[in-house]
């Protein structure tokens, strides 16, 4: 099993950046996929970027592509995703999400770092990101 903790987030207003980060304990951290997910209040809950477990590939969304970052340090067993050019549209519960890939086909070459919901083996608790007007 793994447990995952995020940290960082808060609010801040249009324009601004923030950082969220992972914290994995348990399992061995190389195994999975990591990604982060968000949750708007109403709304259901959305894939935002993923790594594979070396970091060499990455996927965004198209509604954050350009202007988040995802990272993954395997020595520390985190995970980082920086948030630049925030908009009121960015606000919502950002969880962090590992998906060992087990029993699956790899994804194509092209999409080795997106996350499906339904895949996700594991979930954080989540936390806050607000972006004001």
């Amino acid at each position: 099993q793994v447990q995952l903790t995020e940290s960082g987030g808060g609010s801040v207003q249009t324009g601004g950046s923030l950082r969220v980060s992972c914290a994995a304990s348990g399992d061995t951290f190389t195994k999975y996929t990591m990604g982060w997910f968000r949750q708007a209040p109403g709304k259901e809950r959305e894939f935002v970027a993923g790594i594979t477990w070396l970091g060499g590939s990455t996927y965004y969304s198209d509604a954050v592509k350009g202007r988040f970052t995802i990272s993954r340090d395997n020595a520390k067993n985190t995970m980082t995703l920086r948030m630049n050019s925030l908009k009121p549209d960015d606000t919502a519960v950002y969880y962090c999400a590992a998906d060992n890939r087990k029993g699956r086909l790899p994804p194509e070459p092209s999409k080795l770092g997106l996350l499906h919901r339904s895949d996700v083996d594991y979930w954080g608790q989540g936390i806050q990101v607000t972006v004001s007007s």
